[in-house]
């Protein structure tokens, strides 16, 4: 297994051997950006990924957040769980390594209603990340996003492909309990009257 970047040193990485390539696996807040032929992979339920790339160069990535929108608390290891902090965060490192904003294309996947008795975060998470693109100029080059089911994502970033599955059926409530958990996290972290989720 090659290196990671640096920057990427605490992701999670294993040999898939369904796709027998090196898989990163994205948490809520993470982000990763490669050019090895690596596989970038995650679950969402609410939640919003960008896979971002630039076909000229098989360079690209993709981020995971919770969040719509910004934090002031953009210091905070937990900021990449906002939208404009995971956008830009990921773009910038993909511009770092030489690649050209003008040629970056842009899939976005998720922002499901999966819990019961919450607010929409899932249709703010879309809005905000279709406004963004709109806004920077980039391309959305595909998307699979709303509706009600939680979906996985396995993206390459040196062809562009993503493959995505709604989990249809689910035979426990996993991604449900941990959007839980992590929300119920935030909204401790976020005493200061930023975020209003329920």
């Amino acid at each position: 297994m090659k290196p990671c970047l640096p920057v990427f040193s605490h992701i999670k990485r294993y040999q898939d051997k369904t796709n027998n390539c090196v898989a990163a696996k994205l948490l809520p807040g993470e982000f990763y950006a490669t050019r090895q032929g690596e596989m970038i992979t995650t679950v969402l339920g609410s939640c919003v990924a960008a896979c971002i790339f630039d076909p000229s160069t098989g360079f690209g990535g993709m981020n995971h957040f919770m969040l719509p929108g910004d934090s002031s608390s953009s210091q905070d290891d937990s900021s990449a769980r906002y939208g404009l902090f995971a956008m830009e965060s990921l773009i910038n490192e993909i511009l770092k390594c030489g690649c050209s904003k003008k040629n970056l294309q842009v899939k976005l996947f998720g922002g499901g209603a999966i819990i019961e008795n919450m607010s929409d975060i899932g249709k703010k998470n879309v809005h905000f990340a279709k406004t963004f693109l709109f806004s920077e100029g980039l391309e959305l080059a595909g998307s699979d996003v709303g509706s009600i089911y939680p979906r996985k994502v396995n993206f390459f970033p040196s062809t562009g492909k993503a493959m995505v599955k709604r989990l249809r059926t689910m035979h426990n409530s996993t991604i449900q309990d941990r959007e839980r958990q992590y929300f119920n996290s935030l909204k401790k972290k976020d005493t200061s009257g930023e975020v209003e989720l329920f």
